[in-house]
């Protein structure tokens, strides 16, 4: 099967059907992340952001979110 042919297969799944499959595949991805290539340029950039970290310690989940809700346009 060519991948347009794949891809024509997929395009015909229903919304909910497409969703899932695309969490199996990530999932499958996820399963083992050292076969994923990485691009040498988000190497770099997360070698940079492990070398500064930020300051100060992170927040919970709970103080997050109510900063992303507080920015919501009402």
């Amino acid at each position: 099967m060519t991948p347009k042919t794949l891809r024509d297969e997929i395009l015909q799944l229903s919304p909910p059907e497409r969703l899932q499959l695309l969490e199996e595949i990530w999932d499958s991805l996820a399963a083992t992340p050292e076969q994923v290539p990485m691009p040498e340029w988000h190497k770099t950039k997360l070698d940079r952001r492990l070398d500064i970290p930020a300051p100060g310690p992170g927040l919970s989940w709970e103080e997050a979110r109510k900063r992303l809700q507080s920015r919501k346009p009402k």
